[in-house]
């Protein structure tokens, strides 16, 4: 089992030990991202995440948030969950490719402690049991 020891002082860290084009990414975003057909998040605080299959299509994806200008997120949802952009450095051979599985969630957590406590473990252990190596995250 995996145990998350956060403060706002230091945070995890674990060195890469192989090359990044052996690498398959995992996107992790407090942006609000999910899927058109899955349950938007609640934008009075929302301690859940939603799973985005590796194989989406990206115009399958959208932001519930409110916390933020998402006017351009609407327009072009790489510009917080850059999920075209990964795949184009797979294409190119800087990364292996894609994780099995990505994660959207909402920043916006009136309670920090339920948000590290609850939320930060529930999304660790989805990204552990999953294809990638290494994950990038992203913020709205």
């Amino acid at each position: 089992m995996v145990s998350l020891r956060m403060s706002r002082r230091s945070f995890p860290y674990s060195p890469l030990r192989r090359a990044l084009s052996e690498c398959r990414v995992a996107l992790v975003s407090t942006a609000g991202v999910h899927l058109k057909d899955q349950e938007p998040f609640n934008t009075e605080g929302d301690y859940t995440y939603r799973i985005i299959p590796g194989d989406v299509d990206s115009a399958q994806l959208m932001v519930t948030h409110g916390h933020y200008d998402q006017s351009d997120a609407d327009k072009d949802i790489d510009c917080v969950f850059p999920i075209d952009r990964v795949r184009e450095l797979a294409q190119e051979g800087f990364i292996e490719g894609l994780g099995d599985k990505h994660i959207g969630a909402m920043g916006t957590a009136p309670n920090l402690k339920q948000f590290y406590e609850e939320l930060t473990p529930a999304v660790s252990r989805e990204i552990l049991h999953s294809q990638a190596d290494i994950v990038l995250l992203t913020a709205g």
